[in-house]
């Protein structure tokens, strides 16, 4: 048998610590690696497998496309990108669309349109405030962006133009805020940087605080929209509406994808300004159509909303049984549990074992994030797992 890890080893960059485990096939909730394990999936591609692993509507999509018509180039019409934009629209706040390949290009769009429309209306200003503990991407703008200074140390001199301010503490944003200030970009919940959960009036006050000022509100949902928190899209949870939004991960159930949104006075995009080769490629653009449109018909953000309060009931119950446990939160399919101290990579390898892949999102904290398509029977079983790890640990 070809041991793939090694073989890994030799050939592929070391840039992430990965889990010693090698997935080959996978069915809704569940994956099997090269030795024939089965496991409950709480992973999820990182939040991407929206409708689980192979869809049939995926597949289908797919296949179908890919027998019909696999790239061209943007100069010219194709028909899936014009319905994709036509779905993101139609269905959210926003006027305009640009389909791209990932969450980071979807984010460098967003800071980029910021840019142009500071250059066009505010004067010139072209600073982004953003917040610490937020993730935008590892491109060298957007880890600049990222309110993360871990991130910052290898990189320096990073790209100027980002102010990275306090989360949910809105006078710090308007004390960051000053003529060459051109957007605040922030997530609904913060999914890389500890599944952090903002205050109710948080965003409403953000919200004003731009209208007053003149400047645009950007919100990064590449983790939180379609469908993760038990809404379509996380703004609608929040009763506000940004000026520009940026998609990614679940849209494409698996299929590299991303999405900039803009409302049309913030679409100030001209012919030659933006592009991408492979954006809105017919074979994502047709499988992102086919997710999109399933999410919507079947109302997968209601199944999240009822299952993961489902879920986070489950999960209330372990930190009441469990006093290492100290925090459980989130919102729908995007949670986290802290505990009292170091033990994520235990629990993690403990829950590989058992057959429950999980994320470490911290050294003391753990992240679920289950295709959004699971039902009780699923939670239950991952609870059970839980339990049976977490009635080992003595601490």
């Amino acid at each position: 048998m070809t041991d793939w890890q090694e073989l890994e080893s030799k050939y592929y960059m070391q840039t992430i610590v990965r889990v010693p485990v090698t997935l080959v096939r996978g069915k809704g909730a569940r994956v099997w690696d090269d030795k024939g394990k089965e496991y409950l999936d709480f992973v999820n591609g990182l939040a991407v497998n929206c409708l689980g692993h192979c869809h049939p509507v995926v597949v289908e999509a797919v296949a179908e496309q890919a027998r019909t018509l696999v790239q061209t180039s943007n100069w010219y019409y194709t028909v899936p990108q014009v319905r994709l934009a036509q779905l993101l629209v139609e269905n959210s706040c926003l006027d305009k669309a640009f389909i791209c390949n990932s969450g980071l290009e979807a984010n460098e769009g967003a800071v980029k349109l910021a840019r142009r429309y500071g250059h066009l209306k505010l004067k010139g200003a072209y600073e982004v405030i953003t917040t610490m503990g937020s993730f935008h991407g590892r491109s060298l703008a957007m880890t600049a962006a990222s309110g993360q200074p871990s991130m910052h140390e290898p990189y320096v001199p990073l790209p100027v133009g980002f102010v990275n301010v306090a989360n949910n503490d809105i006078e710090a944003i308007k004390s960051a805020t000053t003529d060459k200030t051109c957007a605040v970009m922030l997530e609904p919940v913060q999914g890389e940087g500890g599944v952090n959960i903002s205050d109710d009036d948080y965003l409403k006050k953000v919200r004003e605080w731009c209208d007053r000022k003149g400047i645009l509100l950007i919100l990064d949902e590449v983790q939180t929209g379609i469908g993760r928190l038990g809404a379509l899209f996380g703004y609608q949870l929040y009763d506000i509406e940004p000026d520009i939004m940026t998609l990614a991960k679940g849209m494409g159930g698996g299929i590299p994808i991303g999405a900039l949104l803009a409302k049309e006075k913030a679409s100030v995009f001209a012919p030659g300004d933006h592009n991408a080769t492979f954006g809105g490629n017919p074979v994502t653009s047709a499988a992102a159509c086919a997710v999109l449109k399933y999410v919507i018909d079947n109302d997968i953000p209601g199944n999240v909303k009822k299952v993961g309060q489902y879920l986070m009931e489950g999960l209330q119950k372990l930190k009441k049984k469990y006093s290492f446990i100290t925090e459980v939160r989130g919102r729908g399919f995007l949670v986290a549990i802290e505990f009292n101290g170091d033990i994520a990579q235990d629990v993690l390898m403990a829950c590989l074992e058992k057959g429950l892949l999980v994320n470490k999102l911290k050294p003391n904290a753990i992240r679920l994030i289950p295709p959004l398509i699971v039902g009780n029977n699923e939670i239950d079983m991952a609870i059970g797992i839980l339990d049976e790890i977490f009635s080992g640990i003595v601490k």
